[in-house]
């Protein structure tokens, strides 16, 4: 196999080495509750976490950074218990959880979401993803295809059904998908993406 760059960029600025085809959904943006992951970064956002990093004789390190992430999470989390009924408080809670690879909390939050309405193709992603990331390919095709009987415009999701085969071992089903939707919506940015990774695997 020829070399692949890693297409999926997490919704938190990280780029995995494990995941090499993941491709993120135009529905999944990104939410305001990002951890820092450059602590060597000359420029730092201009809000009041990272203000006081920036005082002399408080240079951002790990120390304060990470404390500034857990003053953040407890944070998210008191908003979450005020709110327990409210899903777009726990889904910035779920997505910081997931961004600090605490996975299965992460997943906790979002089935709570997803008990409030089962069809919410943007959390049915993010659990696609993490199981994905985790290497858990049986539940990531079965979100995925959930998402399709949603949304059967969804071509994200039938080229990540791609990636999931791709990634299981199953190398000719992941050719298979991407052929077809290569050749199925040429003109869509889906559709040059499986294209390419076709032309480079």
């Amino acid at each position: 196999m020829k070399n692949i760059k890693p297409v999926f960029i997490y919704g938190f600025g990280l780029i995995l080495a494990v995941v090499v085809f993941w491709i993120v959904s135009s529905r999944n943006t990104s939410t305001s509750t990002s951890i820092p992951n450059d602590i060597t970064n000359k420029q730092m956002p201009n809000d009041s976490l990272h203000k006081s990093l920036g005082m002399p004789g408080n240079q951002p390190d790990k120390e304060n950074v990470m404390a500034s992430v857990m003053k953040k999470m407890e944070m998210l989390k008191e908003e979450v218990e005020k709110s327990p009924n409210d899903t777009l408080k726990i889904k910035r809670y779920a997505k910081f959880l997931e961004a600090a690879h605490q996975m299965k909390e992460a997943l906790n939050y979002f089935d709570k979401i997803l008990k409030v309405d089962p069809k919410r193709i943007d959390i049915l992603y993010s659990e696609a993803r993490i199981n994905y990331i985790s290497r858990n390919f049986t539940k990531a095709e079965e979100l995925l295809k959930r998402i399709i009987s949603i949304d059967k415009n969804s071509l994200e999701a039938y080229y990540n059904l791609g990636a999931v085969a791709f990634s299981s071992g199953n190398k000719e089903k992941a050719k298979e998908i991407w052929t077809k939707l290569a050749k199925g919506h040429p003109r869509t940015k889906m559709g040059e993406l499986a294209k390419k990774t076709l032309s480079q695997i």
